[in-house]
């Protein structure tokens, strides 16, 4: 799996959205700094946000971003989607489409097998357990198991 520039950004600024919680909106200008994200980028991508319902906008001089609802409510996948699409494609169609013969006719299920733990983490794992620092038990103990670290 590789997440994509785009995905990573929209992450990082919504995990500062959530962080900000509560405070007025804020401006592109502020997430961008804060997070290194250049700035027609993210403006590109809080569109994206906004129109999944992610974020919503504030027009004038007190405008910006905020969290269209609650951190606790807003997961990885929501932001991922938003920006990406699906969290697993097959050559841009959906794992369960696929149809191979012969020996490789299993892999429509290990296919199938990936988008589940694609999901089981990423619709586990909110905006707020970023901000907290505190992950699902399933997801902490997925990340810290030795051999997750392991380059192969």
């Amino acid at each position: 799996m590789r997440i994509s520039a785009k995905a990573e950004y929209a992450v990082r600024a919504a995990v500062e959205l959530a962080a900000a919680d509560g405070e007025k909106p804020l401006k592109a200008a502020r997430i961008a700094e804060a997070q290194e994200i250049p700035l027609p980028f993210l403006e590109n991508l809080m569109g994206d946000l906004r129109q999944s319902g992610v974020v919503r906008s504030h027009r004038g001089p007190e405008g910006g971003f905020a969290l269209d609802r609650p951190a606790a409510e807003i997961t990885l996948a929501d932001v991922i989607r938003a920006v990406d699409g699906p969290l697993a494609s097959i050559r841009g169609g959906r794992p369960e489409d696929t149809s191979y013969g012969g020996a490789a006719e299993p892999l429509t299920r290990i296919w199938i097998a990936l988008r589940a733990n694609l999901r089981a983490v990423l619709e586990a794992t909110t905006l707020a357990d970023v901000v907290s620092g505190r992950l699902p038990a399933p997801v902490q103990s997925l990340a810290d198991d030795p051999d997750a670290w392991q380059r192969r």
